[in-house]
């Protein structure tokens, strides 16, 4: 592998991906793996991970599969010993356990707004700063890469709790490269536009995703690995002068009107 290729390389690395059980999570990890990294991959439930931990082994990485919450701060601290004291402290984050609730923002309820705040700002919060802890701790230079939305910097309707928590979630990736570089440890924000998973498969492929296409400049949809380039970009040496960046990923949809 050349030079070029090299500095994108996260040989003798640890990274912790949240949300792992699916979607982006699962491609995430399995692209560190692919560029060298030991993966822990978490999620609520670990035994949905098993067969995503076989596959990272049979890509030749270490791999752990961890029970993890992000909502609960005492599961974060209990998965962060788990993981150190077995693969190691992560050297990279990618914090992307998140969660939304389509609904009219009238009928949105309290508890909508807990499970998406709760998930997708609280949770992200949470861990990244337990994260940044460890890697103090263990004399660690490391990073963060934290999952927002373009949704975070434009708004769509039916989604007010989403679109305000990745709002959120850029603000506090800010905070986090200003007090954590002083530690040595950046912090970054990934902006997805709308990226084609299994999840969201049917609804981009009917009648409503052509509308929704149409305000793309590009006129396309993301795949996943339109994602693998700037991932790999925010969690390796490619990236080392970058902290407090938010990338978006969304063939220009932010330059197009609301």
């Amino acid at each position: 592998m050349g030079a070029v290729d090299s500095i994108f390389r996260l040989d003798g690395k640890i990274a912790l991906v949240t949300g792992a059980s699916s979607g982006l999570g699962r491609h995430f990890a399995l692209l560190l793996a692919r560029a060298g990294a030991a993966v822990a991959i978490a999620a609520r439930r670990a035994d949905k991970l098993h067969d995503l931990a076989r596959e990272l082994e049979a890509l030749g990485a270490r791999a752990q599969a961890v029970d993890l919450d992000v909502t609960d701060a005492a599961s974060v601290v209990a998965a962060f010993d788990r993981l150190c004291g077995t693969l190691g402290c992560p050297d990279v984050i990618v914090n992307n356990a998140g969660v939304t609730v389509t609904k009219p923002l009238l009928q949105q309820t309290e508890a909508d707004w807990d499970s998406v705040i709760d998930t997708n700002l609280k949770g992200g919060w949470l861990v990244a700063q337990e994260g940044a802890r460890r890697m103090v701790a263990a004399g660690k230079t490391g990073c963060l890469v934290n999952v927002a939305s373009i949704l975070g910097e434009r708004v769509a309707g039916g989604v007010a709790p989403y679109a305000i928590s990745k709002a959120g979630v850029v603000q506090a990736t800010r905070a986090q490269a200003l007090e954590l570089a002083r530690h040595g440890i950046r912090a970054n924000a990934l902006l997805p536009g709308y990226i084609v998973t299994d999840l969201n498969r049917d609804f981009l492929e009917s009648a409503a995703g052509d509308k929704l296409r149409a305000r793309i400049p590009t006129r396309k949809f993301g795949q996943l690995h339109d994602l693998d380039g700037p991932l790999l970009l925010l969690a390796s040496d490619a990236g080392r002068h970058m902290s407090g960046a938010a990338i978006a990923v969304d063939g220009g949809h932010l330059t197009s009107s609301l």
